[in-house]
């Protein structure tokens, strides 16, 4: 096997600890899927673990060449690689059936990996994987919380989140300068929102990237704001629940369908 030692890219840190590797992979519970993908395998520390699992159809997704050609000398036939980018796959031919997404998710694209998640929420029924711990806080935050933005809410709209365990700075290669953590996010019984599902993520972006404006000032940018209690409109975005953001939604699309401009 080629001499190919792990190097920084892509912002990703590699994992060198076996038994994190272990629970990492046990972290999947294989509930309503039998399809999954690792994304960025690297040198496969925790490819082996999930090999072990035998799912029936197991890909991992590797966009840098080395590690391809090490993925492959080590594993041989056992594992189906993809050499692409994991987020320019098409999603929904990629498994005939549901799926759950998992991995050492380099920092960089971590977010950029959930809402890939949030875009196919139809056959993602699950995701796992190792990011940076103030991401992990920020996913799993409640209305309230300085943390809690549109990650927050629209992973929580159709997902339930866990943040399972943190992983200190010196288990990694190159060693990071924040800790990491343990995310699990599972598809809850929300099969669709009561309201249109891509208003409601539009709805979501516009209040959270003005986050320090009130709801009046952030929105009415982009979106009729009549018929929205004062009350909602006085308050920042940071303090509405996924169940209050499908309720401006609602107004806000009635606004739409009747033509109502401010």
């Amino acid at each position: 096997m080629n001499n190919i030692k792990p190097k920084k890219r892509l912002g990703q840190h590699f994992l060198r600890d076996k038994n994190i590797a272990a629970r990492i992979a046990g972290s999947l519970t294989g509930e309503g899927y039998i399809n999954v993908i690792e994304v960025g395998p690297g040198m496969g520390m925790l490819t082996q673990f999930l090999l072990q699992r035998n799912f029936p159809n197991f890909v991992a997704a590797e966009i840098d060449r080395e590690s391809v050609t090490y993925l492959r000398e080590r594993f041989g036939d056992d594992l189906s690689i993809i050499e692409k980018d994991f987020l320019r796959l098409d999603l929904e031919s990629l498994f005939d059936g549901n799926f759950a997404i998992t991995g050492n998710f380099p920092y960089n694209i971590s977010s950029q990996i959930f809402f890939r998640a949030i875009e196919y929420r139809h056959k993602v029924r699950e995701v796992t994987g190792m990011i940076q711990k103030e991401v992990a806080e920020r996913i799993h935050s409640r209305p309230g919380s300085k943390q809690y933005g549109i990650l927050s809410v629209l992973l929580q709209a159709w997902y339930s989140t866990e943040i399972l365990f943190t992983v200190p700075p010196h288990l990694f290669f190159p060693m990071p300068k924040v800790n990491s953590a343990v995310i699990r996010l599972r598809r809850n019984k929300v099969e669709r929102l009561d309201c249109d599902e891509d208003l409601f993520i539009r709805v979501v972006k516009s209040a959270f990237n003005q986050r320090r404006k009130t709801l009046r000032n952030a929105l009415r940018a982009r979106f009729s704001v009549q018929g929205i209690d004062d009350k909602v409109l006085s308050l920042r975005a940071e303090q509405l629940s996924v169940n209050s953001f499908a309720e401006l939604t609602r107004i806000i699309e009635g606004n739409i369908n009747h033509g109502k401009e401010d």
